[in-house]
C-alpha cells in the first residue's frame, strides 16, 4: 500500500505513560501477515471517559461502550480492539461476539467485565469471527508491554496508510503529566462524534466526569471538525484514559486542557492527512456568519461538496464552486456581502469577483499540497474551522474494491 503523500515523517516516540500497557497479535480476522487486535490493560482507579458515534445504525461493540461509561473505577479495565470487521449490522450474533471477548478477557486478566471496552472496524454486516479473537487472548496477556503502543497503532489499521500517534507533556506543580493517544480512520470520515477509533492514555489524576467533560468539550473543535467524504460510521469510538500514575491532579487545570487539545488535534488532522486517495489537506475557515453554528454548517457544505473537492484535486481555481457550496449550505447569508479568499489571495469581494483577481496567481497556489479557503459572510462574529482532503481518482479505487 503506498502512504500517503500528506503522512508525517514517521510514527512518533511516544513517552510510556504509566498504568498502561499493550500488546498486538495477528488474529486473521480479515487480513493475514499482519496483527490485527490490540489489547491495552489499564491500572486500578484509571478514570475512563468516551465519545461515540450517534448513528442510528452503530455497532453492538459502541453500545456495549456506551452502557458501561462511569462506572466503578476500582478495579483495573482492558481495551480490545480488532480490524477488519466492525461487527455492525449483525444483529444478536454482534452482543454474542461482545460478551465473548469480554469474558475471555476477564477470565485471563481478572478483569471485571463493566470494566472491558471494545471496538471493531471494518466491514459491515458481516459476523465478527470473534472466537479467533478469543484464540489469542493468551498470548495478547504474556505480550502486554508498555512500550508497545505503536504496535497498537498498526493493529487497529484498516484502509489507513500509516499508523498515526501524538503525545504531549505539560509541567504541572513542577511534576510531568504526560499525554499519548492513537487512532485509525481514512475513509467514512464525517463529523458526529470522533468519525473514527481514538484511544488516548494519560497519567494524569482526574476523575471521570471531569475527564469526560474534557474530552466531550475538545471533541467539539477537533474530531467534529473534520471530514472526508461526509459519511458517518457506524463505529465511531473515543475513549480517553487517565490512570493518575502520575500522581498530580489536573481538574481545572488550563495547561493540561491544551495539551489533550492539541493531541487531539493532531490525531484528527493525521487522520485527514489519510483520506483515502488524498492529495491535499484542505482548511476551510469561515468568518462573519450570524453564529458559530451557522459557520461550520458553512465550512461543512464546502468542505464536503464533491464540486469544491475535486475542483482542488485538479488544481482548478474554481472559486464559483465554493460560491455554491455556501448558497446551499442553509445558513444565513448575503450575496453581495461575501468574499473569498484562496491562501493570501482575495479571489472574491463584496458579492462579486475581486478588481485585482489574477486566475494565472491563483491556479499557482491551488498546486501546493496544503490548501488555505478563507470565507468571510460579513454578517455577524459566528466563526469555525473545518479541515478536509481533496477527493481524487484513488477513493474510488479503493472503495469501489473494498470488500474484494
Amino acid at each position: 500500500m503506498t502512504v500517503s503523500p500528506l503522512a508525517p515523517a514517521g510514527f512518533p516516540d511516544l513517552p510510556v505513560i504509566n498504568g498502561v500497557t499493550f500488546a498486538a497479535v495477528s488474529a486473521g480476522v480479515k487480513y493475514t501477515g499482519r496483527d490485527d487486535v490490540m489489547l491495552a490493560w489499564l491500572a486500578p482507579q484509571t478514570a475512563i471517559a468516551g465519545v461515540f458515534t450517534r448513528s442510528a445504525t452503530r455497532s453492538a461493540n459502541v453500545l456495549d461502550c456506551q452502557d458501561k461509561l462511569g462506572g466503578d473505577p476500582t478495579g483495573p479495565a482492558a481495551i480490545v480492539v480488532n480490524s477488519g470487521n466492525s461487527n455492525a449490522f449483525t444483529g444478536k450474533h454482534g452482543d454474542s461476539s461482545v460478551k465473548a471477548i469480554c469474558t475471555a478477557v476477564s477470565d485471563a486478566l481478572q478483569i471485571d467485565e463493566q470494566r472491558i471496552f471494545t471496538a471493531s472496524t471494518g466491514v459491515i454486516g458481516e459476523r465478527l469471527p470473534h472466537e479467533r479473537i478469543v484464540d489469542k487472548i493468551g498470548q495478547l496477556k504474556t505480550s502486554l508491554a508498555a512500550d508497545k503502543i505503536s504496535a497498537a497503532a498498526k493493529a487497529i489499521m484498516t484502509t489507513d496508510t500509516f499508523p498515526k500517534g501524538a503525545s504531549a507533556q505539560v509541567k504541572i506543580d513542577g511534576k510531568t503529566v504526560k499525554i499519548a493517544g492513537i487512532a485509525k480512520g481514512s475513509g467514512m470520515i464525517a463529523p458526529d462524534m470522533a468519525t473514527m477509533l481514538v484511544y488516548i492514555f494519560t497519567d494524569a489524576k482526574i476523575d471521570q466526569a471531569a475527564l469526560q467533560s474534557l474530552i466531550s468539550q475538545h471533541n467539539g473543535k477537533t474530531f467534529n471538525c473534520i471530514t472526508v467524504d461526509s459519511d458517518t460510521s457506524t463505529s465511531d469510538t473515543l475513549i480517553a484514559a487517565a490512570t493518575g500514575a502520575s500522581g498530580v491532579d489536573v481538574t481545572g487545570n488550563a495547561n493540561f486542557s491544551n495539551a489533550l487539545h492539541q493531541v487531539m488535534l493532531n490525531l484528527a488532522h493525521q487522520v485527514v492527512r489519510d483520506g483515502e486517495g488524498a492529495t491535499k489537506f484542505v482548511t476551510v475557515n469561515v468568518t462573519g456568519a450570524q453564529d458559530d453554528a451557522d459557520a461550520q454548517k458553512v465550512a461543512l457544505s464546502i468542505a464536503n461538496s464533491p464540486l469544491v473537492k475535486t475542483a482542488i484535486a485538479g488544481e482548478d481555481a474554481n472559486w464559483g464552486r465554493v460560491v455554491m457550496a455556501v448558497g446551499k449550505s442553509g445558513a444565513a447569508a448575503d450575496r453581495d456581502r461575501l468574499s473569498i479568499r484562496f491562501g493570501d489571495i482575495t479571489v472574491a469581494k463584496d458579492g462579486w469577483r475581486a478588481p485585482d483577481y489574477s486566475e494565472d496567481a491563483t491556479s499557482i497556489y491551488m498546486k501546493n499540497t496544503e490548501i488555505d479557503i478563507e470565507v468571510d459572510l460579513g454578517i455577524g462574529t459566528g466563526e469555525n474551522t473545518v479541515w478536509t482532503c481533496d477527493l481524487t481518482h484513488g477513493y474510488i479505487s479503493i472503495n469501489a474494491d473494498y470488500r474484494s
